[in-house]
């Protein structure tokens, strides 16, 4: 692609190259700036220095921006800079649901590529749960071509039974009534306490929920509930073909697994929400 050159010989190309590059530098810096800010309660120029590797101007002529936007201050009493509570509006768009999608994702796909068949992570949404994460992609062996976002039934489905079964008895009486009227056939065991109660007792004694088999004969899927924080949260499935196994043989080497992978993914969440260890602030500091 040919070079625009302005009438002085100006390389417009390559000045805007130039400026685009530092631009996205700045941003780099400014986002190494706030995490390093992010580890401590206050921090001196030197613990930004040493944290980020930004030459200590640079370091200045970022903390007086971020200051300038509300985001940042300087305690006169120690020389140091603490992020200010406005700094929670960078995060007010991210919630809960991303961070387990993020987290369960590669481990789902890392055992789907291992034993061969999918997995889907579905999470509570109204009245059904919605498969957020599947790994159908990552495999030959599923009958469908997505699940991905897909609503399942709570009554029936394999995904939907391991979260009303786990779920504690205030958000099952909720649950329950907001699908006591659904049109949907698959929920018709809420009218029918004896046999919900029997499959609530029969999901909490196992640790797994099976899908109701006259839905579809030609795969079984078995789901475990996924905890965090003492909740459930999601509940995480694995699909199989059933001429290729049968129901009791999945659930002998499958239950065992999702366990372990619901385990690991809760694990793995609760490490990433935990914070930083803070330095604490001397009593008598003020802080602006």
């Amino acid at each position: 692609m040919p070079t625009s050159v302005a009438a002085d010989g100006t390389d417009f190309d390559g000045e805007a190259r130039g400026e685009r590059s530092d631009s996205i530098r700045s941003v780099e810096r400014a986002i190494d700036l706030l995490q390093a800010l992010n580890r401590r309660a206050l921090s001196t120029l030197h613990d930004l220095h040493r944290d980020t590797g930004l030459p200590k101007p640079t370091i200045v002529r970022l903390l007086r921006t971020l200051e300038a936007k509300g985001l940042v201050a300087q305690s006169s009493s120690y020389g140091s800079y603490h992020l200010l509570g406005r700094v929670k509006s960078l995060s007010s768009g991210f919630h809960h649901e991303p961070l387990v999608i993020e987290v369960a994702e590669e481990i789902m796909i890392e055992h789907t590529m291992r034993e061969g068949w999918p997995l889907a992570l579905a999470m509570f949404d109204f009245d059904a749960m919605v498969v957020r994460v599947s790994t159908i992609p990552y495999t030959s062996l599923s009958l469908l071509h997505s699940t991905l976002n897909m609503r399942w039934a709570m009554m029936s489905r394999a995904l939907g039974r391991a979260y009303f079964a786990s779920c504690g008895e205030n958000e099952r009486t909720v649950i329950r009534e907001i699908i006591k009227d659904s049109n949907d056939p698959e929920n018709a065991l809420v009218h029918d306490p004896e046999a919900m109660t029997a499959m609530i007792e029969r999901g909490r004694a196992s640790g797994y929920a099976m899908r109701d088999p006259v839905l579809d004969v030609r795969s079984t899927t078995l789901a475990v509930p996924l905890h965090q924080n003492g909740r459930v949260i999601a509940s995480l499935g694995i699909t199989w073909i059933a001429a290729a196994m049968s129901r009791d043989d999945g659930i002998r080497r499958f239950a065992p697994q999702l366990k372990e992978l619901s385990r690991a993914i809760a694990e793995e969440l609760s490490s990433r929400q935990e914070e930083a260890p803070r330095v604490p602030i001397p009593l008598g500091v003020s802080i602006p």
